[in-house]
């Protein structure tokens, strides 16, 4: 199958209808937003808090390089998905409402907007920030004598041996340019002789690209130290000018994997070929030399438009060399996650905490090594435990769970886990704890024919003395102990009978390919969940008065889906009142008279990464608690609800039930890290001018939750 089938195809596939069968009106720009512009509007409130004052220095030197991360992977995905599109001569998808090239402009004109006050900021309030505090990033003229020898010392030790020059000439093919790599372009020419050569130096990470002067705060880019020891690499040559470049290649290369016979060897290939993917990006220091610049682009296969200029550097990833410096007073004050009560210590007993009533989990201020890696791990050392399901999107590369597994499976237990190989910049490790489970004896699954599977979950199989008990678990957040100390997420523990006989089906239909469509409690996609979720919604219309409006309030990363969209819009018309809080892009246009005028838009950007996803309708209630809550891994987008495998679940305890407005009330009244959308899409910091400091909404909702969290604790009873 060729490129241009699979991507039409594609199309077929995920082509949204109405619920009548008519296909849903994709070209109304007065309804929605186009998704890539608004996740680059999503990187301006990031880069918002490098140049907010109130966030400490270092957190704002690392929130420039999680921006240009973050920036890295939408040339990756996006606009590598566009420019293949356009290279294979295909307009708009039917959910787009701008064909490629013209988003491609557009997502020029933003990044070139905001790569420019990334750049202002750096330069004009982070470096004297720093330099206020003794930490100085230098150049090489601004270093002495002395600084200059101890660093070619360094350099002649740890960085030359490594560089390999690689030089352009009728013997010599242009040098293979790898993915996010930051290079040297030098034009040189023999002595005597007019002819002038090219060739490239990649910059190595040794293991760091910046170098730190000994017992100093005081640095230099280890590309500064390269280019002007280059006589080194080049003797007897004449180095005319220099280039530093940075190239980002295409990773939205995913193939049909319905016919493949091997999944996991045809998520190898494609790892293969991204590696050799097209370049969809240039960065360049500024005032390029014409010459060098026409070569890389010849070579490279590239259009000016693909070129970004910096006077600066090219990659600000090497800022987190400064952020990681142990300075307190300039970092977030060091939070250690709570444990839950009854999980204080090792010895404690999760599986008896779970029978004793459902728990809730809220990372990163309750530990994830105390709840969720406990549950696992004493699940695989118990011997009256049966058997161990569990879902593995994203792990760490030193995953707990992956021994734990495998001592289940040791000990004679029946262990299924299933491993999404198409998790997108974690295939390769996926595919390395997949064959170490394999080989350890455990059933592994790689995912459910032509769907991805992005659930959360864990089932425990236990014998006890009135028989066989299961235990639950589903979450909002990938089972990985890195991310869970910084990403917000929450999860559920549950013995309940009808959501544990749900779980056995899904994880059936997703290691077995059952045909199961019904379910008693859980929510799940590809099946039930976005009908379900319209019911919900439809619910709301049903019941609300001008007395007595609906009221919805929706926390998740994106909202995309054409279906729900149009069905809030019509909640909206019906007088519901509706919150949501998106922190990433949201294609829902808020208050527009006659269509959203109920509906408000937020987002939270701070200290964490906002990702749990919490959905609650009011359903006729006069007390919030008393309305419906859902906590899941999905988002409302078109691929969450169509080609996913996911997992909701329902919250009925009422003490979890009041925690989870909490954390919903908390974010709609927050002041200090909440942005409001308007109508136009914009996003502005909620205003606060009327808010004394004291006031509970200038607290910011992660150091609210933080002392919150403390506050419970402390009044648990023992």
């Amino acid at each position: 199958m060729n490129e241009k089938t699979e991507l039409n195809n594609e199309l077929k596939r995920t082509h949204e209808l109405n619920e009548d069968g008519t296909s849903v009106l994709i070209d109304d720009h007065s309804r929605f937003f186009n998704r890539d512009l608004q996740w680059l509007e999503f990187n301006r409130r990031v880069l918002f808090q490098s140049i907010d004052p109130k966030m400490p220095l270092l957190e704002r030197v690392r929130f420039l390089s999680i921006m240009s991360s973050n920036l890295d992977e939408f040339f990756m995905k996006r606009v590598g998905g566009l420019k293949r599109r356009l290279r294979l001569g295909l307009g708009a998808q039917a959910w787009e409402l701008l064909p490629p090239e013209a988003q491609l402009a557009d997502i020029r004109s933003i990044i070139t907007d905001v790569g420019a006050l990334q750049r202002r900021c750096f330069r004009d309030d982070i470096m004297p920030a720093l330099e206020d505090v003794g930490i100085n990033i230098l150049n090489w003229e601004q270093l002495t004598d002395d600084q200059k020898t101890e660093a070619e010392v360094w350099y002649r030790a740890n960085v030359f041996p490594i560089l390999t020059p690689l030089s352009v000439d009728p013997g010599h093919r242009f040098p293979f340019i790898s993915n996010l790599s930051v290079s040297i372009g030098v034009m040189l020419r023999r002595a005597g002789e007019s002819e002038e050569l090219f060739a490239r130096v990649k910059i190595p990470e040794v293991p760091s690209c910046m170098f730190r002067f000994e017992g100093t705060k005081l640095f230099i880019p280890v590309r500064e130290i390269i280019e002007h020891n280059l006589d080194d690499l080049f003797p007897g040559m004449e180095i005319l000018k220099i280039l530093p470049f940075r190239v980002t290649r295409n990773a939205d290369i995913e193939h049909d994997n319905e016919d493949a016979e091997d999944l996991l060897e045809h998520i190898q290939q494609q790892l293969r070929e991204r590696r050799f993917a097209h370049v969809v990006r240039l960065e360049v220091a500024s005032n390029p030399d014409p010459r060098m610049l026409r070569l890389l682009l010849d070579e490279l296969d590239l259009e000016t438009e693909d070129v970004y200029e910096t006077d600066q550097i090219l990659d600000f990833g090497i800022l987190n060399d400064i952020a990681n410096l142990k300075i307190p007073e300039l970092q977030f004050k060091k939070w250690r996650p709570v444990e839950p009560r009854g999980l204080e210590n090792e010895d404690s007993d999760i599986l008896g905490a779970i029978r004793g009533g459902d728990i809730l989990v809220h990372m990163p201020y309750e530990s994830f090594d105390a709840s969720v890696e406990r549950f696992v791990e004493q699940a695989a050392l118990d011997p009256k435990v049966l058997c161990i399901k569990q879902t593995l999107y994203r792990t760490s590369g030193d995953s707990p769970f992956i021994p734990a597994l495998i001592k289940a499976a040791e000990a004679g237990k029946q262990v299924a886990v299933l491993v999404e190989l198409r998790a997108r910049f974690d295939e390769a490790r996926n595919i390395t704890w997949a064959r170490k489970l394999e080989n350890a004896g455990v059933h592994v699954a790689y995912g459910v024919v032509g769907l991805k599977t992005h659930t959360k979950t864990v089932l425990v199989v236990r014998q006890e003395s009135s028989g066989i008990r299961c235990y639950a678990y589903i979450g909002t957040g990938n089972f990985n102990s890195k991310t869970a100390s910084l990403y917000e997420d929450v999860g559920l523990f549950t013995t309940d009978p009808k959501i544990t006989e749900d779980l056995v089906a899904l994880f059936n239909y997703m290691t077995g390919r059952s045909r199961q469509r019904d379910y008693n409690k859980l929510l799940v996609a590809p099946t039930t969940m976005k009908n379900q979720f319209l019911e919900l919604i439809n619910r709301e219309i049903e019941l609300s008065t001008p007395e007595r409006p609906g009221r919805i309030v929706v926390k998740m990363n994106q909202l995309e889906d054409r279906g729900i969209t149009d069905a809030l819009y019509r909640a909206s018309n019906a007088g519901v009142k509706i919150d949501c809080i998106v922190r990433g892009f949201c294609c829902l246009r808020p208050g527009i008279p006659g269509l959203s005028e109920n509906i408000r838009v937020f987002s939270v950007i701070g200290r964490f990464l906002e990702h749990s996803r919490i959905f609650w309708f009011s359903d006729g209630s006069t007390n919030p608690v008393d309305g419906k809550f859902f906590i899941g891994s999905a988002d409302w987008m078109y691929r969450n609800l169509h080609n996913r495998v996911e997992a909701t679940a329902p919250v009925e305890n009422r003490d979890l039930r009041i925690r989870l407005w909490e954390i919903l009330q908390t974010e709609l009244d927050d002041h200090r890290q909440s942005w409001q959308m308007d109508s136009g899409g914009t996003y502005t910091l909620r205003d606060s001018s009327h808010l004394d400091d004291d006031d509970p909404r200038m607290e910011g909702t992660h150091s609210r939750l933080m002392r919150l969290t403390l506050e419970r604790r402390r009044n648990q009873p023992e």
